[in-house]
Order: structure tokens, then C-alpha cells, then sequence
């Protein structure tokens, strides 16, 4: 574990200190006594980790006090803030998993890293946050099973848990209980003074005092008064308290006394709103994950950019949103709530359906945009890949860095899409996924929504995309060792696929079974699998299609001694996507290449293609493919008698490994210390 120059500790692969957590509520006033009761438990003997839940009703500040209090924690636990929505999962609460998965990626473990199976995540989990200083926030939590995975055991850690439940079962896990109330009248008025003013409220004292009542204590409510009367500064006082008391007493003759304070501040200023206002409010709140940007809103609302942004930032005005930055959004639970009972009011009943729909197509867009930029050459089989643009994303990286960054949007989209019976647009999803989860390898996705794919793309009567579903399924499998489950989704594959003369897709599939084949040792029913595929690919004239399996013949034919036929095929295939601009499979097949000069006795031959392969790699900029590449260099210098150069390499290599969270990195340093004792 390395030492950071503040002293804390974190994972050799970490480059960042993740601080995930929100900013804390500017109008926050109050809760001295629970901010001295929180300070004292973190600092009490015996020191170990610490875990304490908040507890108390909706809107009562639990999240407003926690971000607070985790703010002042931040010198102190220099390993990092953690930062997790439990309540606001794609269709539920967040699996624990799901989490483990995030937390896991912020603290810098590369994501084919992090294991499918819980268990091991857990246990991974554990094991990187052993040594930190680090503090989680557990916002929204459900139940005590929900929060116990996430529980640190490292003994400089604290987690604090925010929850409308007691989640008592944490009593096991010696946990400490702070029950947050409604604030008191003194502490309600602060806040309406800090909002709106002290001159009104002191020329208004009577009125400022009933709207601290009306608000029941509640800081949601009384923050959302308090932008009312700071936007609007001739409005008095006294015509707030009048409308807010016609409302309590309306929903309290609706048998809603409980929530009345609550409900009737969001009704009141909810009547205020612009119709623009009043109709974003009520639509974006059907929106697939938990906050969401301009873009999506404005195709939700089936507007322009601008006047959407418009809408949305009365949104904010009016309390009725938190702006996560400056282009993504989000709601208090209460609003979210309050938002949708409104629409199915408003609204006639179809909206939800068509509002739905506007976001997961738009989604579709911007997710088909980024395979193109991703891998421009692959063959689709989606007719909408034809009118997608490719100006989205300029590069690559940005692309995936815009999946990683919405990849719950993106969950939540197949999984509604799916419940919706909306078949064509999951397996399009699917299909448009491609190039993240093969650079990302979240497996559990991965698989699940693959899963869905394929029951999508059947109902469809989708034979082609069902083959396609199948395929990439089976990739996943193939990855993940489960080589009879590769092996079956890739013959359903080919068998859909012949039954539709669909050339592609049996090319598809008949390279996948090579591929498992491949991995299993048997290299000659491997090699005859992608021939197949080869001559597949040069029928409907898929000239990368063939490339990558002349590579993987020559690979193949390296392993099975028959140097000259190696040699050929990865000539052709490296020439193929050179010709075609394709950086990453020109250098692959390259490095292939010098692997095969090695193998057949003429080293010599293998280092040009090294550099020229590492050349390539380091303008394309990928850290993992460079230090494979160093890693060779290094292997055939050491065989050469060059233990400057073979330290070196390694040297190198051993760094962009760590970089990436790579275990090779390990590998790298014992051949470092080997080549040092020689």
C-alpha cells in the first residue's frame, strides 16, 4: 500500500483520491447538538471503524446534516469520500452489488478487474480499504442487508448511514443510532432569515413565526418557502402563511395530516410555476436513473435545448430541483413523488408511455453515436446504426468515458424498455452496448441485459439480432470461463443465422466457437472454426472481418510450429488494418507478428515489430495495450543478454500496469527484482 504525503494510505492503482460526496446545503443552519454528538462518537475510545446511522421521516435533513458533518472529515480521512444513493436503484433500491462495483471503479480498480461473482467483490472490497483512511456516505438505505456489505472494517473508517428506517439489525455490526427531529421554531426561523432576509422577517415576525409552524420543522419545506419569498421580495409574509394554512387544511380533510405541512408548501408553489415549469417538473420526473441532464429533458419534453434549460432552471429557483453541476439534475425523493402524482393528474394517460419513450430513444442515439466512434468499422444490425452521427464523440475515449458516466441511465433504459415491451429498443440497446462492455467488461451487465437482448429480440420475431444477442452473450461467457455456456449461445447463433442467410452473423458465431475452442487447447478444431469464419467474411466482402480472423489463424499456426503460414496471415491481417486506420487490431497484430518471429528462432525480426507496435499504441494512448507491448520488448531483451534495455521495459511496463490496476504489474516488479539479483 503506498503512503501518500499527508500519511494516509491508498491502492497503487489509485491515481485520484475520490471526493464523491455533494457539496453540503447552503442554507444549512442548526443541529449544533447532533454535529457535537457525531464528532464526539468518531473521536471516542476504543478507536476502531465506526458506523452511524441517521435516522428520522422524509425531509427531515437526515442527508442535509450527514454532508454537512462528512465535510469536516475531509483532513482528517485523506483516503477519500464515498458517496452512494441506495434508494435509487434503476427499478428499486441499489443492490449491494451494484455498489460494490462503484466504489470499487473510484478507488481506482480497473473495471475487467472487479469480480462478477458478490462474494469476491466483497471480499475485494475489504481488501482495498483495509489500509485507507476513507469515509462512506450510505444515503437513502433501505435495510440493514442492504448497508452490511458496504461496511468498512479498516480502523480509521467511518460510514455513516442515512435512513427513514431504524435498520436496527445493524445493532450487530455495533453501530451507533442518531435520531434527527423537524427543526424547532428558533432553528425554522434562521433558515427563512438566511433565505429571505432578517428585515422581513423582523417587519413580519407574526407570519414568520406561522410559517415555521406550517413547515412542520421540516428543512425541505421550509428551503422551498424560503426561495419563494427570495425570488420574490415585495411578496409578504403574511400572504404566504395564508395560502400555506388554506392548503394544510385542505389535505388535513383529505386524511393527509401527516404529510399536510409538506404536501401543501410543494402545492403552493407548485400553482406558481410557469406552464414550461410546471411541465418539466411533472415529465422529467418519469426520467430512467436518478438525475439527469438538459439534453434528455429537452427530447422528453420534445423541445429545444434552450428552452428546456429555461424550464430548469425555475426548477431550481424554485427548490424544486438540486443541480448536481451545471447540466445534470436531480430530486428529492419527496418531490420526485410529488412530481409524478401531478402528471397522472395532468396528464391524459398515455404521457408517462410516450415521455418514457422519448428518453430511452434518446438514449439509444447518443449510445449508438458512441459505438460509432468506438468501432467504426463493425458490421450492425440495427437499421438505425444507418441515420446515427458519428460527431458526437471525438474520440474514443470520450466516448467511453460518457458511457461509464450514465451507465446507470443506460441499465435502467434496457430494464424499462423491457417492462414496457418495447422489444426493438432493448435489443438495440444491446446490440449499441458492444464496444463498452468490451472495453469495460462489467460482466453483470453485461450479462443481464443480454439476457433480456435475447427474449426482446425474440418477441420481435428479430431473428438477425437475436443471433447477434446470442453472440455477444456467448463472448461474455467465453471470458468469464464458461465455455459450455459460450459454446451453446454461439451454436443457437450460427444455427438463427443460417436460417436466415445471414452471412454476418454466422461469421459471428463460427469465429466464437473458434475462439472457445481456442481456449480449451484444441488448436486445430480452433483453427478450422476460424478458416470458416475467414472465408464467411471474404464472401459479403468484410475485409476487417477477415483480418481479425487471418490474426488469429496466424496466431494459431505460431502456437502449432507451422512458422511460414503464421507469418503470412499476419502480414496480410496487419497490412488489412493498416489500410483500414485501425490502430488498436494494426498494433495487436504486430506484436502477434513478433511473437511468431520469436517463436520461429529470428528474434531479430520481432523487435522492429515491437516498436513499430508500441509506436502506435502510444499516439492511439492506451496504457494496457503499450505495457503488453513493453512486456514483450522486455522478455525478448532479457533473452537477448540486454538487462539495461529487458529493466527498462519492464520498468515501464510495470508503471502503466499499475496504472490500469493490472495484477501484471506484480509480474513486471518479480521480473524487475530477478533481473537485479542475477
Amino acid at each position: 500500500m503506498a503512503v501518500t504525503d499527508d500519511g494516509g494510505s491508498r491502492p497503487p492503482n489509485q491515481s485520484r483520491t475520490p471526493f464523491q460526496t455533494p457539496a453540503p446545503p447552503p442554507h444549512f443552519v442548526g443541529r449544533d447538538r447532533e454535529l457535537a454528538d457525531l464528532a464526539r462518537w468518531v473521536t471516542s475510545e476504543p478507536r476502531g471503524p465506526r458506523t452511524i446511522v441517521l435516522s428520522g421521516p422524509a425531509g427531515v435533513g437526515k442527508t442535509a446534516l450527514a454532508l454537512q458533518w462528512v465535510a469536516t472529515l475531509r483532513e482528517t480521512y485523506v483516503d477519500g469520500l464515498l458517496f452512494a444513493d441506495l434508494g435509487r436503484g434503476s427499478l428499486g433500491p441499489v443492490t449491494p452489488s451494484d455498489t460494490l462495483e462503484g466504489f470499487l471503479l473510484a478507488l481506482g480498480v480497473e473495471g475487467k478487474r472487479i469480480p462478477v461473482d458478490y462474494g469476491q467483490r466483497e471480499a475485494l472490497y475489504r481488501s482495498v480499504t483495509a489500509d485507507l483512511r476513507l469515509v462512506v456516505l450510505l444515503d437513502n438505505a433501505q435495510s440493514a442487508t442492504q448497508v452490511r456489505p458496504l461496511l468498512l472494517a479498516g480502523e480509521h473508517s467511518v460510514v455513516v448511514v442515512t435512513s427513514r428506517f431504524r435498520l436496527s439489525g445493524l445493532a450487530l455490526d455495533g453501530a451507533q443510532w442518531l435520531d434527527v427531529n423537524p427543526l424547532d421554531v428558533a432553528q425554522s426561523l434562521a433558515v427563512l432569515r438566511r433565505m429571505a432576509g432578517d428585515k422581513r422577517v423582523d417587519a413580519e415576525s407574526d407570519s414568520a413565526h406561522e410559517l415555521a409552524v406550517l413547515c412542520g420543522g421540516l428543512p425541505l419545506a421550509l428551503t422551498i418557502v424560503g426561495a419563494r419569498l427570495a425570488t420574490r421580495p415585495k411578496r409578504r409574509l403574511a400572504n404566504e402563511a395564508a395560502n400555506l394554512r388554506v392548503e394544510n387544511r385542505r389535505l388535513a380533510e383529505l386524511a393527509l395530516a401527516g404529510a399536510a405541512s409538506i404536501e401543501a408548501v410543494f402545492d403552493v408553489s407548485y400553482l406558481d410555476l410557469s406552464e414550461d415549469a410546471a411541465l418539466a417538473y411533472r415529465s422529467c420526473a418519469w426520467h430512467p436513473g436518478p438525475d439527469f441532464g438538459i439534453g434528455v429533458a429537452a427530447a422528453m419534453l420534445g423541445w429545444g435545448e434552450r428552452r428546456a434549460e429555461s424550464a430548469l432552471d425555475a426548477l431550481l429557483e424554485a427548490n424544486f430541483l438540486v443541480e448536481i453541476d451545471d447540466r445534470r439534475f436531480t430530486y428529492h425523493d419527496l418531490l420526485r413523488v410529488h412530481a409524478r402524482q401531478h402528471a397522472e393528474e395532468a396528464e391524459r394517460s398515455d404521457l408517462r408511455q410516450i415521455t418514457l419513450r422519448r428518453a430511452i430513444e434518446w438514449y439509444l442515439d447518443q449510445v449508438m453515436s458512441a459505438e460509432l466512434a468506438i468501432h467504426p468499422h463493425r458490421p450492425r444490425v440495427s437499421d438505425r446504426f444507418v441515420t446515427a452521427t458519428d460527431d458526437r464523440f471525438d474520440s474514443e475515449q470520450n466516448a467511453l468515458l460518457w458511457l461509464e458516466s450514465h451507465r446507470v441511465h443506460l441499465t435502467s433504459a434496457v430494464e424499462i424498455a423491457a417492462n414496457g415491451a418495447w422489444h426493438e429498443l432493448v435489443w438495440q440497446l444491446c446490440e449499441a452496448l458492444w464496444g463498452f462492455f468490451l472495453h469495460t467488461r462489467h460482466y453483470r451487465d453485461w450479462i443481464r441485459l443480454h439476457q433480456l437482448g435475447i427474449t426482446a429480440a425474440q418477441h420481435d420475431a428479430a431473428r438477425r439480432a437475436e443471433a447477434r444477442m446470442r453472440s455477444q452473450l456467448g463472448f461474455a461467457y467465453a471470458k468469464l470461463r464458461r465455455y459450455d455456456e459460450a459454446i451453446a449461445e454461439n451454436t443457437l447463433a450460427l444455427r438463427l443465422s443460417e436460417q436466415e442467410g445471414d452471412i454476418q452473423g454466422m461469421a459471428t458465431a463460427t469465429s466464437q466457437l473458434g475462439r472457445a475452442a481456442r481456449e480449451v487447447g484444441e488448436l486445430s478444431e480452433a483453427l478450422r472454426y476460424y478458416d470458416q469464419a475467414r472465408q464467411l467474411q471474404q464472401e459479403i466482402g468484410q475485409w476487417r472481418g477477415v483480418a481479425l480472423c487471418r490474426r488469429r489463424i496466424g496466431q494459431i499456426l505460431s502456437k502449432l510450429g507451422r512458422h511460414d503460414e503464421a507469418r503470412h496471415e499476419l502480414i496480410a491481417a496487419g497490412a488489412t488494418m493498416r489500410d483500414l486506420g485501425d490502430t488498436t487490431q494494426h498494433a495487436r497484430t504486430l506484436s502477434a507478428l513478433a511473437e511468431a518471429h520469436i517463436r520461429a528462432g529470428k528474434p531479430e525480426l520481432a523487435r522492429p515489430c515491437l516498436h513499430e507496435a508500441l509506436s502506435l499504441m502510444r499516439d492511439f494512448g492506451s496504457p494496457y495495450y503499450q505495457a503488453e507491448i513493453l512486456a514483450q520488448i522486455g522478455d525478448l531483451a532479457r533473452q537477448q543478454g540486454d538487462t539495461e534495455s529487458a529493466m527498462d521495459s519492464y520498468r515501464v511496463a510495470a508503471e502503466l500496469y499499475a496504472a490500469v490496476g493490472d495484477p501484471n504489474a506484480d509480474v513486471m516488479r518479480a521480473h524487475l527484482t530477478a533481473l537485479i539479483d542475477e
